[in-house]
């Protein structure tokens, strides 16, 4: 691929490396790097991959990269761009490849009220692997009829409250209060046969359940609001819509991409006018019938991942009553998505626009006084989670304590991958790394051998640097470090 971006290239402040507009880009883009961290992903093309990303039709603003960016289907991941709603005749374009194939991908963070001297991590570990259902298999998920699937679709996590798979104080402290709206809840008949044996599972990949402990508090006062103190042991969950979502995203990809027929290095969608540097891409007008049908399924693929992370807190509610004789005081911190795009009002250049958001790896990062945000998070900022590697560490950040930020509102998603999943395993012996990481006191335990060399903690990008390049260029503030303990994956 080209690297004529790096022609374009040049720091702008604290943090941010911008890409002027240049081909067919309609608006700059912006990268959350330094000179050091660009030198060490010289061979990363998800920096063309955002260049591509601004000339969709309709963007606002600039394409930005989180820190945590990497090679995607399309976007790259940690990609972030908003188009005007109210672009043409028929709006702004909508992306499926700026949502990703897994809708809804997520992380929920819980917090107990518990201290690692009080649970036994190895056994922990092992009864939590036992008990939560793990692995590419939709196995030991809850099975669903129509009726309940219906309602899963249109209300999200609180139609698993309402199966007793979630508890309702949890609601408040979901992003979006855990429901999209989703009015035809247009999902087809394969997708939802995908999905009603796999809620409450986890999945496979980089999808896990951790404990962790608190090792390190940077800023006393949002980690109060939040409900963590040094010492504590909390819970995190990172999974989301399992093969539902994908058979939409797949589904609705396709549909969009027939649109497209090649014409010289573009892609050219005849009726609605549009022209892209890759197929991967392919996008629909918001108010086209393709766009708005992919909206709507979205939306009902991430109440799925809504409901699904919640039957997974109920299920370690569960184990931990079953080890400690009470669920642990557990009290769920905040659950964000960070495969999504959402209708959202920003100011783009002093102009008010009501934009369609693209996050493909990136997570919103709202101001404490956004009226979504429950009481609590006022004066704080939005409770912001970043998953590092089973064995590092991962963050809680803080969106601004008022307003928002130059990127939409948005933050990293996690460390993002350094090498690919082929070359993780080429490089990484897996009995080799489990044991280390057992001599390290983390607990793992994984459904699949390979998963461990495909996660390792070589296989991504240093959580610590990510973080730093965050906050560097305001985008979140750090509040707490979370060292792992004990990690269930696919």
């Amino acid at each position: 691929m080209s690297a004529e971006w790096r022609k374009h290239l040049s720091p702008d402040g604290p943090g941010r490396m911008r890409i002027a507009k240049h081909g067919s880009m309609l608006t700059d883009a912006l990268l959350i790097a330094d000179a050091e961290h660009m030198a060490g992903h010289t061979d990363d093309r998800s920096p063309e991959q955002l260049c591509n990303t601004a000339g969709i039709p309709g963007i606002v603003g600039e394409a930005w990269a989180m820190a945590d960016w990497h090679f995607g289907y399309g976007f790259p991941i940690g990609g972030v761009v908003a188009t005007d709603v109210n672009a043409g005749e028929l709006g702004g374009a909508i992306s499926p490849g700026g949502v990703g194939f897994d809708i809804n991908c997520g992380v929920r963070l819980c917090a107990l009220d518990v201290e690692v001297g009080d649970i036994d991590a190895k056994v922990l570990a092992g009864t939590l692997a036992r008990e939560i259902p793990a692995g590419a298999s939709s196995k030991g998920g809850v099975i669903l009829d129509e009726t309940s699937m219906a309602a899963v679709l249109s209300e999200g996590a609180s139609a698993a409250v309402e199966m007793g798979w979630g508890e309702e104080q949890d609601l408040a402290a979901i992003e979006s209060n855990g429901v999209l709206d989703s009015e035809e809840r247009d999902v087809g008949e394969r997708a939802q046969k995908r999905g009603m044996k796999a809620l409450g599972t986890l999945g496979s990949g980089n999808h896990f359940l951790e404990l962790q402990v608190v090792d390190r508090v940077e800023d006393g006062s949002a980690a109060a609001a939040y409900g963590l103190r040094e010492g504590q042991v909390t819970a995190m969950i990172h999974t989301g819509s399992r093969g539902l979502g994908h058979q939409v995203c797949s589904e609705h990809v396709a549909a969009i991409e027939s649109k497209y027929e090649r014409s010289g290095d573009h892609w050219v969608a005849p009726e609605w006018d549009y022209r892209l540097r890759d197929r991967q891409l392919a996008a629909a007008p918001i108010f086209s019938r393709e766009g708005g049908a992919y909206l709507d399924a979205m939306r009902a693929a991430g109440n799925y991942a809504f409901a699904n992370r919640s039957a997974l807190t109920q299920r370690l509610r569960n184990v931990l009553r079953s080890h400690l004789g009470r669920d642990g005081g557990l009290e769920v911190v905040y659950d964000v998505s960070h495969n999504i795009a959402k209708v959202e009002d920003h100011i783009v250049h002093g102009k008010s626009c009501k934009c369609c958001v693209h996050r493909k790896g990136a997570t919103r990062a709202l101001g404490g006084d956004h009226p979504e945000l429950a009481s609590r998070f006022s004066a704080v900022g939005q409770p912001v989670l970043v998953p590092g590697d089973m064995g590092t560490a991962s963050w809680v950040l803080a969106g601004p304590k008022s307003g928002g930020n130059d990127a939409f509102s948005s933050s990293c998603h996690g460390a993002g991958r350094r090498l690919s999943r082929t070359a993780a395993r080429k490089l990484i012996d897996s009995d080799q790394l489990r044991a280390q990481l057992e001599s390290s006191g983390v607990h793992v335990r994984a459904k699949t051998p390979n998963v461990l060399a495909e996660e390792a903690p070589d296989a991504y990008k240093d959580v610590d640097e990510v973080i730093a390049l965050t906050a560097s260029a305001n985008l979140a503030r750090p509040v707490a470090r979370l060292r792992p303990f004990a990690v269930i994956k696919g």
